[in-house]
C-alpha cells in the first residue's frame, strides 16, 4: 500500500523548493474568492488554571497536525482523503483557536486528532472551507492565545526538532500554526521507513529556540535541496497574513534519526 506521505502530502513536497524561491511579495498569493479558502483549525487547550506550558502545547500542535495528514482515514479510500488532499493541493493555511472547559470538550466531537504532551493538549481538525467552519469552532477565539516562555529540557534521542526563528517573536497561536506547517513539510520529504519510525512515537516533536548563530548555521539559504540532503533541515516560509511580513522563515525543522 502506498503510504499517505506518498499521496496526500506529495504536492507539498513537490512545491517546497519553488515556494522558498518566490519573491517575498508573492508568498501570500492564495485563492482570491473567500469561499474557496481552506484551512485546518488547530484547537489549543488553554485553561485558566492551570495554564499549559508553551513548549509542550506547541509540540502537541505540531504532532496533531501531521497526525491528521498521515492518519489512515486520509489515505485514498479513507473518509478524510478528499478534504485533506484538497487542502494540501493549495495553501496549507491553519487557524489556531483557544478553548477551555466545555468548549474544549465540544471540539472533540469534530473529526481530527488530539495530542497531549506533558499535560498540554491540542486538537487538529480535518481541514475544510473556512466559510463552512462549524459554529462551535468558529466562535472560539483566535486572539489571547499567548503564553510565557518556558525552559524545556534536553531533546530526547530520535525526536525531530522544530527550531523557532530567534529573531521573530510569535504568539503561541501563531507559533502553533507554524510548527504544524513544519511537521507536515518534514513528513512530506521523509521516506517510508522514517515515517513508520516517527509514527511509532506518535509523531512527537521537540520545539526549541536556537541561538542566532545556530539558526544561521542550519538555515537552507539558497540551497534547500542541499540543506535537506546534508543536514536534514527544511524551512517554513510564512505567507505573512498575520504577525510577520511575507516571506519570513519562521521555523526550521530538523530530522534526527
Amino acid at each position: 500500500m502506498t503510504t499517505p506521505a506518498g499521496t496526500v502530502l506529495a504536492p507539498l513536497a513537490a512545491r517546497y523548493a519553488s515556494w522558498l524561491a518566490l519573491p517575498a511579495d508573492q508568498t501570500n498569493q492564495v485563492e482570491t474568492e473567500p469561499e474557496l479558502v481552506r484551512a485546518m483549525p488547530v484547537i489549543l487547550r488553554i485553561e485558566r488554571d492551570p495554564a499549559p506550558a508553551r513548549t509542550p502545547l506547541l509540540e502537541a500542535a505540531a504532532a496533531a497536525a501531521v497526525a491528521v495528514c498521515l492518519d489512515p482515514r486520509a489515505e485514498p479510500e479513507g473518509e478524510w482523503h478528499e478534504p485533506v488532499s484538497a487542502w494540501v493541493a493549495g495553501h496549507i493555511r491553519k487557524v489556531s483557536r483557544r478553548a477551555r472547559g466545555a468548549h474544549w470538550q465540544a471540539a472533540q466531537g469534530f473529526p481530527g486528532v488530539t495530542v497531549e504532551v506533558d499535560g498540554a493538549s491540542a486538537r487538529a481538525l480535518v481541514p475544510g472551507l473556512v466559510v463552512e467552519t462549524p459554529k462551535e469552532i468558529s466562535r472560539l477565539q483566535i486572539s489571547g492565545s499567548d503564553l510565557p516562555a518556558d525552559e524545556p529540557g534536553a531533546v530526547a534521542d530520535g525526536v525531530p526538532v522544530l527550531w523557532l526563528n530567534p529573531a521573530v517573536p510569535l504568539t503561541a497561536g501563531k507559533a502553533a500554526a507554524q510548527v504544524g506547517h513544519a511537521s507536515m513539510l518534514l513528513a512530506a520529504l521523509l521516506d517510508e521507513p522514517d515515517i513508520k519510525t516517527w509514527a511509532g512515537i506518535g509523531f512527537r516533536c521537540a520545539v526549541r529556540m536556537p541561538t542566532r548563530d545556530q539558526w544561521a548555521a542550519l538555515h537552507p539559504g539558497d540551497d534547500p535541496a542541499g540543506a535537506w540532503q546534508n543536514r536534514r533541515v527544511i524551512a517554513v516560509r510564512d505567507a505573512g497574513f498575520t504577525e510577520v511580513t511575507p516571506g519570513t522563515v519562521t521555523v526550521l525543522a530538523q530530522w534526527r534519526a
